[in-house]
């Protein structure tokens, strides 16, 4: 690990984590890797401004071009990428720039076609924005004068603000695009400069990866195809085309986890963190989530006290919050007990396997607080 890297190693031990449900973890994973179920895997825990733990397993690309999965290694993030889109918004709202109850067309006027003039960003961000099939086109990766076009012409699927259905790609393109008209900045350098970067995260989490840093990015398998393109990997997509380490996103949660401060950086107030960091959409079902009560922030979920809740662990504390990557991931944060935990892998599983798997792992992880 660097020696200038923003989170000190430390024994977890003496961090208070119990050995035992993370060598359990240890075994699952290598089981999952020996099944078949991904070439590979991270993890990372950290605690206390100190990283206690960061494994990689297995591969990180098989066939003819294989390659183990190393401490550089990038995984794509997935949907985890939104909540890293979601926080250069925070820095904006710090900035004076946006409000969380602006009109998306206050800063795209023309977005307010085919109805959509009064939508909210705190709407948007809390998946109640009314087009959750919008999709930008891949021409757009490039140009992102399309990229706004593509955003304005999306249409109402239901009336913004009368139901919450998961937008897989529509709200954070939509945010991206009012980033980047509130600043007159491409959305990557702003996620790069405002959030990433001051944590001394730059050379662990991507969105947009330099084509000098591509050939540490795992490839993405599924029995689908997925994109593990040059030109995928550069665009950065601010829905789910985020690359990281654990150790990096572990660190980034440890931010959150502190209230908006990693060591002697202070990014975010922790009012700000605190408010985007609760429940903003009750026990409302989420009709894409199987109905589930995802407890929506702006930004990331929080685990709440329903029976059931995606990724974050049965037992997590209700004030647990985090995000997953279709499939594949998770990271969260529990600002109770101090810990944040990142596990990535390299395949895209279905449910309900993957589901089921992830409660496992989440659960492990919550177990082994001390």
């Amino acid at each position: 690990m660097p020696s200038d890297y923003p989170l000190p190693a430390a024994d977890p031990a003496g961090l208070s984590l119990v050995a035992a449900p993370i060598e359990a973890m240890d075994r699952l994973i290598r089981r999952h890797i020996e099944e078949g179920r991904y070439p590979g895997a991270q993890i990372a825990f950290a605690r206390h401004g100190k990283l206690a733990l960061f494994r990689s397993y297995g591969q990180a690309r098989t066939g003819a071009a294989a390659m183990p999965a190393r401490e550089d290694t990038l995984f794509l993030l997935f949907s985890q990428t939104k909540v890293l889109t979601s926080a250069a918004v925070w820095a904006l709202v710090e900035d004076g720039l946006v409000s969380f109850n602006d009109r998306v067309a206050d800063h795209i006027p023309e977005f307010a076609a085919r109805g959509k003039g009064a939508i909210t960003l705190q709407q948007v961000m809390t998946h109640q924005g009314g087009f959750p099939s919008g999709e930008v086109s891949r021409e757009s990766w490039t140009d992102h004068a399309r990229m706004r076009a593509d955003v304005a012409d999306f249409s109402l699927e239901w009336t913004p603000g009368t139901r919450l259905e998961y937008h897989p790609r529509a709200a954070h393109q939509v945010l991206a695009m009012v980033i980047e008209a509130a600043t007159g900045r491409d959305y990557r350098d702003v996620i790069r400069e405002r959030v990433i970067a001051p944590l001394g995260l730059q050379n662990d989490i991507f969105v947009g990866v330099p084509a000098d840093q591509q050939h540490r990015c795992a490839d993405v398998y599924a029995e689908d195809a997925r994109d593990n393109s040059a030109e995928f990997r550069a665009a950065g997509l601010p829905s789910g085309g985020g690359y990281g380490t654990a150790r990096g996103m572990a660190a980034f949660y440890q931010m959150l986890a502190g209230g908006g401060r990693l060591g002697a950086v202070r990014l975010f107030s922790p009012r700000l963190i605190a408010y985007v960091a609760r429940n903003h959409t009750g026990e409302a079902p989420d009709a894409y989530m199987d109905g589930i009560a995802m407890h929506r922030g702006l930004g990331p979920h929080v685990r709440g006290i329903s029976d059931r809740i995606r990724g974050l662990g049965a037992i997590a504390s209700p004030a647990t919050f985090g995000h997953g990557g279709v499939g594949s991931s998770y990271s969260w944060a529990d600002p109770e007990s101090g810990v944040s935990f990142t596990y990535l892998t390299n395949y895209v599983q279905a449910d309900p396997w993957h589901s089921a798997r992830l409660d496992r792992v989440s659960n492990l992880a919550h177990a082994a607080i001390d």
